[in-house]
Parts: C-alpha cells; structure tokens; sequence
C-alpha cells in the first residue's frame, strides 16, 4: 500500500531503478549545492514561488521542468542571444534547456512542481 506525503516537505528522487522520498530540512539545500548531498537523477518537489529568485541558476546535468500549479511568473531563460521571457500561470510549464542560466520573477503568489537533474546545479548572482 502506498503512503500519502506532501511533496512540499518530502521531495522525490526519480533514478534509474526507480523513486525514493528524501527527507528535507534546514541544510537541505546547503548540503545538495556543496556536494554533500548527491542524487543522481532526477528530483521531484513541489516549492512556493512568493519572491524573484534572488540569483540566476542552472543545470549542466539536464533539463528541467516547470509546472506552475498556482500563481503566475515569467521565466527568463539566457541565450546567446539575450534572454528569453515565457508567462507561466496555473496548468502551464516549460521546459528549461540543460545548462541554460534562468531565473523566474513572480507576478502572483503560486506554487510551482520542478523536475529537475540536480546534479551540479549553479548559482550566481543578478
């Protein structure tokens, strides 16, 4: 029998043998951007879109997905040849190419589901 969990607290770890649940906390983040944390494949997580990003971030590993399920934001992707800009509302997504540096500013307060490649993602900032 399978166990209900909120994916807001418990993110899922999708690999090649499967999924797993990962326990989230205060150094979540911290550890999986350091290293100290790896998760080959991809993860699953549903996060709140209340503020801008702070920084501009990317996935060498792989793409990632975007699926606003409430709220409204844009997400700005660079490209060689500047930025691209795409409107994201409730039920709509986007699929960010791997390694491009993206950022979203929120219109609306919402929450977001990502499926990304973890693995060796950057941060640097505005």
């Amino acid at each position: 029998m399978a166990n209900s969990f909120d994916p807001r607290d418990i993110f899922v770890h999708l690999n090649t043998s499967g999924a797993t649940t990962v326990q989230t906390g205060p150094d979540f983040w911290t550890d999986l951007m350091s290293g100290q944390r790896v998760y080959p494949g991809r993860m699953a997580m549903v996060l709140p879109m209340r503020e801008d990003f702070a920084h501009w971030e990317r996935h060498p590993a792989g793409e990632e997905l975007i699926l606003m399920l409430s709220g409204r934001c844009t997400v700005i992707i660079e490209t060689d040849t500047g930025e691209d800009q795409t409107v994201l509302e409730a039920g709509k997504a986007c699929l960010v190419p791997t390694g491009a540096w993206h950022r979203a500013i929120i219109h609306e307060p919402g929450e977001a589901l990502f499926v990304t490649e973890g693995e060796g993602t950057e941060h640097r900032a505005l």
